[in-house]
């Protein structure tokens, strides 16, 4: 089902409306190894408070979340939204992608 995302060169992470894991990728699994296998298990458990908040407001709304970050000297996109079975949100996706500290930014119309 997930086959297209096993080698991406970004960490993709899927979760049931629950916060089960139920899919990481290579570079998702490379990324938490220090934590065991997380498949099966609550990514509550793995979350501040606010940011339980932020993935219940998801997927509830079936909305987006997206931003940047910064850790140990390299800059990430983080965007997570919501995956829908027939209109229905079934869980979310989170995509996380390493990014260059300046980006060429394009106006198409």
């Amino acid at each position: 089902m997930y086959e297209w995302a096993d080698e991406m060169n970004c960490a993709v992470t899927v979760c049931d409306t629950q916060g089960i894991i139920l899919y990481m990728n290579e570079k998702a699994c490379r990324t938490f190894a220090g934590h065991g296998n997380l498949i099966g298990r609550n990514l509550f458990d793995c979350h501040s408070p606010k940011s339980q908040e932020k993935i219940r407001e998801l997927l509830e709304t079936g909305g987006v979340n997206a931003y940047t970050i910064e850790k140990k000297g390299g800059r990430k996109m983080i965007y997570q939204t919501a995956w829908k079975r027939e209109g229905v949100v079934c869980g979310l996706v989170e995509i996380s992608m390493e990014i260059p500290g300046e980006m060429p930014h394009y106006i198409r119309e």
